[in-house]
């Protein structure tokens, strides 16, 4: 892969971008554009603009709530029942908090909880701890 790399130094980024969407588009590779768009609040950070970070992270919540709002099949909701149950059990949240509402953040506080945001290696920095 060393020297085709090397290669795409000479192709613009707008280019490149434009082809992997398309390609991604024929294939029907939503994991491509999952990635992208769980990229894109790091890189806007890394690019040094930290609000419109915190924005893209609001509006791409925004985009999947809709979506999953639109989708009224009951089956399909089923379906997505385990994704979150497994998410909710990875962020420490138990049937008590989902059964209240869904705001967890002042029994999170009362309970002494920390909430600092973390990355998907599960800690506050990215690091190993």
């Amino acid at each position: 892969m060393g020297d085709d790399v090397t290669e795409f130094d000479q192709i613009s980024t707008e280019d490149l971008r434009e082809h992997a969407v398309e390609l991604a588009r024929r294939h029907w590779d939503l994991r491509f554009f999952w990635r992208i768009l769980g990229l894109i609040p790091a890189a806007q950070a890394a690019a040094g603009n930290e609000s419109a970070s915190e924005a893209s992270v609001a509006q791409l919540s925004g985009f999947l709530y809709e979506a999953l709002s639109a989708e009224t099949d009951p089956e399909v909701q089923e379906a997505l029942r385990p994704v979150y149950v497994q998410y909710l059990l990875e962020h420490g949240q138990t049937p008590e908090d989902v059964g209240h509402g869904g705001d967890t953040a002042g029994r999170d506080q009362a309970r002494g909880a920390s909430r600092a945001p973390t990355d998907e290696s599960g800690t506050e920095d990215g690091k190993t701890p």
